[in-house]
């Protein structure tokens, strides 16, 4: 049944923290038996119980969870398979909740300026969810963010540096210090959906070229800062799509145009799109994508991208005198002999699908995803 206001998910949410942080003192304590006592840490276990205290828990952490499940050698790969498989299946927010939101967001003769407005969300995400409506003859989504998602993110972000904290222990390797604060900064640019529209007319600006990439446009006059009404765009899930056994032909057409959705913004402009997982994703019959949820991008300077291309000429080359130029250029000062060696090693880890003209099978867990 839907939830008619906060209280319920008020309430799930102090139970949902009790289960994280009670497994994460679980898990630190065992990964601390690991290294001082010899005791082995089951790790498939711990990484189960850790996606079970996750599941259902709508906002900032399951999506921070789902997008290191997506980053190659962020976490370790049980728990990788493991949080990759968290879906957004808490019951949306009831009507109450959306009348008060929209009478909030566009006035209390909102419902005056939608032909039609379906009471049921089509969609639920981890921050919001969505309606289908009608303007004008033509179908509408509209984008609702869930109540009190900013006291939310302070909340989830503490338990983040609780996971980062435990995850340090396990391997020092990687310092999650940076991972942080740039995971805190974006998390808090998505709870301003006037900002998402300026977005998504970024986007549609950047890709007005590819027409194998379609985007939905933004309605300025239904749209406030937790409240975004776009233009529909249909499309078949890519794992519909791919149920349906399309021949390798399509696939690889597929694939050539989302990568286009991605790296053309990217190189010719220096964005890229912060949440690109499948479920931001649907494929039109032509096998021209749809690209959705622009909450989440960032935006780099010219001599970053300019490491991000010099870097694949030398790997291609073993150049190794512009590989330690390009590092230059994101930051890295006086590298030694080893540190350049260990970034070749994660260089060509990151740029291989690129180097290697191969076929690579993607695994079931990089294609799952809820925006």
């Amino acid at each position: 049944m839907a939830r008619d206001d906060g209280q319920s998910a008020l309430t799930g949410r102090i139970k949902r923290y009790a289960q994280v942080t009670t497994t994460m003192s679980g898990l630190a304590a065992r990964l601390a038996g690991e290294r001082y006592l010899g005791a082995e840490l089951d790790r498939a276990k711990h990484a189960a119980q850790l996606r079970e205290a996750l599941g259902g828990l709508k906002g900032p952490l399951m999506k921070v969870a789902q997008i290191l499940s997506t980053i190659p050698e962020a976490l370790p790969r049980e728990y990788a398979e493991e949080l990759s498989a968290l879906q957004a299946d808490a019951p949306p927010m009831g009507w109450l909740f959306v009348k008060r939101r929209m009478a909030a967001e566009l006035g209390n003769d909102w419902q005056q300026k939608f032909a039609q407005f379906d009471k049921q969300a089509c969609s639920a995400a981890s921050l919001g969810q969505v309606h289908k409506a009608e303007v004008n003859g033509a179908p509408v989504a509209v984008k609702l963010q869930y109540p009190d998602m900013a006291s939310a993110i302070d909340a989830d972000l503490r338990q983040l540096k609780l996971i980062f904290s435990v995850y340090e222990r396990f391997d020092k390797a990687i310092s999650t210090g940076d991972v942080y604060d740039e995971l805190s900064e974006r998390l808090r640019e998505e709870l301003d959906y006037r900002r998402e529209a300026q977005n998504m007319a970024l986007y549609r600006h950047m890709l007005a070229d590819e027409p194998v990439v379609h985007l939905p446009e933004a309605l300025p006059e239904l749209t406030s800062a937790r409240a975004l009404t776009m233009r529909w765009v249909e499309g078949k899930k890519l794992m519909d799509f791919l149920s349906t056994d399309p021949s390798q032909e399509d696939r690889n057409q597929l694939a050539v145009n989302m990568f286009k959705a991605w790296y053309v913004p990217f190189y010719f402009y220096g964005v890229i799109h912060g949440d690109p997982h499948m479920g931001n994703y649907s494929v039109r019959p032509d096998l021209s994508v749809n690209l959705m949820d622009f909450g989440c991008i960032r935006i780099f300077p010219p001599h970053f991208v300019g490491g991000v291309i010099d870097l694949h000429e030398a790997l291609k080359t073993n150049n190794t005198e512009l590989a330690v130029h390009a590092y230059e250029q994101w930051g890295f000062k006086n590298l030694s002999d080893d540190m350049i060696e260990v970034l070749n090693i994660w260089a060509r880890f990151v740029y291989s699908p690129l180097l290697e003209d191969s076929i690579r099978p993607i695994p079931i867990m990089a294609i799952r995803g809820v925006s």
